[in-house]
């Protein structure tokens, strides 16, 4: 015969009841069963070594083990002020999202988040072969050398040394149709001939 479902709610309805744990009170003398798990040691905290060590209480029991809860117990006025604050636990250190947080698009670029995230995904893309962090202004760079971004530093001289001879004026009969050109060239190579991509 099913349960009613007025009775089920009423099992149901406690949060972190955990059902069918045939499992009896941990409190001495109790015979309800025990469906709510909590810390064996108030001290305890997960760690390293795994959850800490769990009791497992009644409903009845769990309530009074709640209620006679303090997290401010052994605390000095002091420090208890400190974990009050409108802002407390932001002073903590916390992990980057990725090993060099300063590479990419920042966030603050962006109106639209999803263009931020797209932005992101573009830039990974774009990483270099050997990980060498490259800016736009040397991607730009780059292409005005015509060169792709793996490119190395005898890639670099090498296009450098063509470009030059093929705009410098004294290889063109001393025509200055090129001179905006040359001049580029020089620019971008002396942009990224001091780059760690090409050290």
């Amino acid at each position: 015969m099913s349960e009613e479902p007025a009775a089920r709610r009423a099992r149901t309805r406690f949060h972190g009841r955990v059902d069918d744990t045939n499992r009896p009170c941990g409190r001495t003398g109790c015979d309800q069963p025990g469906e709510f798990r909590a810390p064996a040691d108030r001290g305890a905290r997960a760690g390293f070594d795994g959850p800490g060590a769990w009791q497992w209480l009644c409903l009845d029991h769990v309530r009074a083990f709640n209620s006679s809860y303090n997290f401010f117990d052994g605390m000095s006025a002091d420090e208890i002020h400190a974990e009050q604050r409108p802002f407390a636990g932001w002073e903590r250190e916390t992990r980057a999202f990725t090993p060099n947080p300063h590479t990419g698009p920042r966030w603050a670029d962006f109106i639209d988040p999803l263009d931020a995230i797209g932005a992101r995904f573009a830039h990974a893309a774009r990483e270099r072969k050997d990980g060498k962090e490259l800016s736009e202004s040397d991607r730009k760079a780059l292409k005005v050398l015509g060169l792709g971004q793996d490119t190395d530093r005898r890639g670099l001289r090498t296009r450098y040394a063509e470009l030059v001879r093929r705009y410098h004026p004294d290889r063109n009969g001393g025509d200055r149709s090129h001179e905006k050109a040359l001049q580029d060239v020089i620019s971008a190579y002396t942009q990224l001939k001091s780059r760690p991509a090409f050290a």
